[in-house]
C-alpha cells in the first residue's frame, strides 16, 4: 500500500486545488445564477452580502476589501497546490484559511452553515495533506528522486 501514497497525494492536492478553485467559480457566477439549486453564491454581491453575515462587526468597505483579499488568496492557494509549489505553506495556508472561515460562520452565522460548505472537511484534508512527508510528484520532489518514507 505504501508505494500508492505518492499518488494519493497527488490526487488529495488536485482535489484541494478544485475545491478552492470551484468555491471561486461560484463566487464570480460561473456555477448559474444565485437561488439556482446548488448554488452557494452565484454572483459577488451574494458573496459579499454572505461575508458581511459572517463577520458583521466589519464595516461594509472593510468586507469588499476583505472579499477580494480572502478570492485572491484561495486562487493563489489553489494555484500552489495544483503546481506543486510550497505544497506544505500552501496546505498550512488553506488549512487556516477553512478553519477561521468555518468558526466565524459557525459563530455568526450558525451551526449548520460550515458543514453546509464543507469546511472542516476541507480543513482536514488541508491538515493531512500538509502532514505528509514528501510530495513526489512535484519539481522538488522529482528533482530530489527520494524514496518514499512515511516515517
Amino acid at each position: 500500500m505504501e508505494k500508492y501514497l505518492p499518488y494519493a497525494v497527488l490526487l488529495f492536492r488536485i482535489t484541494l486545488a478544485v475545491t478552492l478553485l470551484a468555491a471561486v467559480a461560484d463566487k464570480l457566477g460561473y456555477w448559474g445564477e444565485p437561488g439556482t439549486p446548488n448554488i452557494i453564491w452565484g454572483n459577488w454581491d451574494s458573496y459579499e452580502n454572505y461575508l458581511q453575515s459572517v463577520i458583521p462587526l466589519l464595516p461594509k468597505g472593510i468586507t469588499e476589501n476583505l472579499a477580494v483579499a480572502v478570492t485572491t488568496l484561495e486562487v493563489v492557494l489553489a494555484l500552489m497546490l495544483l503546481f506543486g509549489f510550497k505544497v506544505r505553506w500552501a496546505a498550512v495556508g488553506s488549512g487556516i484559511y477553512t478553519l477561521l472561515l468555518a468558526i466565524a460562520a459557525l459563530v455568526f452565522v450558525g451551526v449548520k452553515a460550515p458543514f453546509n460548505l464543507n469546511l472542516f472537511v476541507t480543513f482536514g484534508a488541508s491538515v493531512l495533506l500538509a502532514c505528509c512527508p514528501i510530495y513526489k510528484f512535484t519539481r522538488h520532489g522529482i528533482k530530489k528522486r527520494s524514496t518514499y518514507h512515511p516515517y
